[in-house]
């Protein structure tokens, strides 16, 4: 499932793969996405904040769409608003580990998405480099149209 998410995000999100973003883990609770400094550094030789912003933004837009994908859903999914606090300079490779604010309101997202064809969700993700927290993300995502997946 990694390599196919990481896939879909170079292929369909450029951005992820000029970051050289790479999918360390896909589970039901948690996305972890991990990029390294030289990319996506700055003027002071650390993280770029924007792309601290982006693959906090890349690991929970993740988490949804794996989700929905592994419920049978298929609806586009869109940021609507977020949040980001960073709490200190990262000087090397740096992580983001996604996850919902409530996971009890999955069941009611899928209900209400299945339903009006719109749903939103709160999603956060913690920012790590060096072994510490150096973000938190929160942002709230829409997800719009609802149709069952089809594989192909």
């Amino acid at each position: 499932m990694s390599s196919e998410l990481q896939a879909y995000l170079h292929a369909h999100i450029p951005l992820s793969a000029a970051m050289q973003v790479e999918v360390a883990s896909v589970e039901w609770e948690h996305v972890l996405l991990q990029a390294p400094l030289a990319p996506n550094i700055n003027h002071r030789e650390t993280v770029f904040g924007g792309s601290a912003s982006a693959l906090s933004i890349l690991a929970a837009w993740s988490l949804l769409h794996v989700r929905l994908r592994s419920s049978g859903a298929a609806s586009r999914l869109v940021i609507q608003s977020n949040r980001m606090d960073y709490l200190r300079p990262m000087v090397g490779s740096f992580s983001a580990r996604s996850s919902l604010e409530d996971a009890d309101q999955w069941p009611g997202f899928m209900r209400l998405l299945e339903r009006r064809g719109r749903a939103r969700l709160t999603v956060t993700a913690e920012l790590m480099a060096e072994g510490e927290v150096a973000g938190l993300f929160s942002g709230e995502f829409v997800a719009l149209g609802y149709e069952t997946a089809q594989d192909g």
